[in-house]
């Protein structure tokens, strides 16, 4: 395997991986960790990101509890979540913040449904622009025959295949956990 091809194979993989990363971030009706990733609190004058600052559990499939190590930057924590764009309303306890997520109704399934579609989409043509950079790549190598230029674009193609598959795999197992009830 040529080195166009290597290289167009870990760029397909990243593709894939950035996919995963967008759908941990679809809020379904189940508590997700990861939905508390991009959220920074403001402690002692730094953003610092929850994670950081606290433990995130999912005691149950619809409850995230975020305990903060250091129970005095507890309320920044809640008015951090409160001013995010997740639409959960926090409710602090004096020891930690608890998260419900209440179950979408079927229309916002749909959309969900739709916006992983989306991102799916936009795997694919990620996918489908690093095939066409590594065909270029190859067809204006001068080194290479005809028949290896020709040999070279088919593995690029059968990678693009498997990469579009697992893609579309991640997309279907994505749409029917956002269905369920």
């Amino acid at each position: 395997m040529s080195q166009v091809t290597n290289n167009a194979r870990e760029r397909m993989e990243k593709c894939v991986t950035a996919l995963t990363a967008n759908f941990s971030k679809v809020r379904t009706g189940r508590a997700n960790p990861h939905i508390l990733d991009e959220i920074k609190v403001d402690y002692y004058g730094t953003p610092t990101p929850i994670t950081q600052l606290a433990a995130v559990k999912v005691p149950e499939a619809s409850m995230l509890v975020v305990e903060p190590w250091d129970k005095s930057v507890l309320s920044a924590v809640e008015k951090a979540i409160a001013s995010s764009d997740l639409g959960i309303a926090p409710s602090n306890d004096g020891q930690c913040v608890r998260l419900p997520f209440p179950s979408p109704t079927e229309e916002r399934r749909r959309e969900l449904a739709k916006e992983c579609r989306g991102l799916a989409e936009d795997a694919r043509v990620a996918v489908r622009n690093v095939r066409r950079d590594a065909n270029n790549a190859v067809s204006r190598d001068e080194e290479l025959t005809e028949d290896e230029v020709n040999r070279e674009q088919k593995q690029i193609q059968k990678l693009t295949d498997t990469y579009v598959a697992k893609i579309d795999e991640m997309l279907a197992a994505k749409e029917a956990e956002v269905m369920e009830i």
